[in-house]
């Protein structure tokens, strides 16, 4: 395990550290994501998609969270399945529903963009289908955990589950270099170079670090609960035996 995650595996120093790290990611969170924003609605129209390409402020981050709080629940997972740590699985869950909210608001915004963009609310193409197959992970890990009772059946179900979906990743990331899409291919991290104007690439990034600290809040904050769960059930379990 590496060093960093071996010194937060104590439950004491990571609520120890969440303490002050929680609300320091939400108040960069709050700053980043008003300047974002500020700039990405004072930022010019798009010469092709007019006042439409202010949705890829929303929409682009939430697409990156999307897979990237996938690949936290999938580490978490695999951390939890292999060393059999509960702090390792408290943060695979808490991290779960943050990831669905994230996937729900990237098919609905990119929705809100496809229509007047490509004249069609959904197409069942490979980037747009692979990323509701995520979703649907998503929701499968959390109806899975919320349906077994045992704690330790369900954190080593919910990791193999999180452990398989996680194949779908290199999909969604390469589907629209290996398939043909409607959806467009890279244009921030490109072998050449980002493809888009200084003045909308600025707020995108802006706004994609508000989404990463808002997601680091949150996520210490629920895993901060479910140990505050634990804690409190081992507490009545012992006043129940003595």
């Amino acid at each position: 395990m590496p060093p960093a995650l071996a010194f937060l595996a104590n439950p004491d120093r990571f609520m120890a550290f969440s303490r002050w790290a929680a609300p320091m990611f939400g108040i960069l969170a709050v700053v980043l994501a008003c300047a974002g924003l500020w700039l990405g609605f004072t930022a010019p129209e798009d010469y092709q998609q007019g006042d439409t390409v202010r949705i890829m402020f929303i929409h682009v981050p939430a697409a990156y969270m999307a897979t990237f709080v996938y690949v936290c629940l999938a580490g978490a997972s695999f951390l939890s399945l292999v060393f059999r740590h509960a702090l390792a699985d408290a943060a695979a869950k808490a991290a779960a529903p943050l990831g669905a909210v994230f996937t729900a608001l990237a098919l609905i915004t990119g929705s809100l963009w496809g229509a007047p963009m490509w004249g069609t609310w959904w197409v069942w193409d490979a980037r747009l289908t692979s990323v509701l197959v995520l979703f649907l992970f998503y929701l499968a890990y959390i109806a899975l955990r919320g349906a077994i009772d045992d704690e330790a059946r369900s954190a080593r179900a919910g990791a193999i589950l999180a452990l398989v979906g996680a194949i779908n990743l290199p999909v969604v990331k390469f589907s629209v270099d290996w398939w043909n899409s409607l959806h467009q291919g890279a244009s921030v991290f490109r072998a050449d170079g980002p493809t888009m104007s200084a003045v909308y690439l600025w707020p995108l990034g802006l706004m994609a670090l508000a989404y990463t600290a808002a997601f680091g809040s949150l996520w210490l904050v629920r895993i901060r609960a479910e140990v505050w769960k634990k804690r409190a059930g081992a507490a009545a379990l012992a006043a129940a035996v003595f």
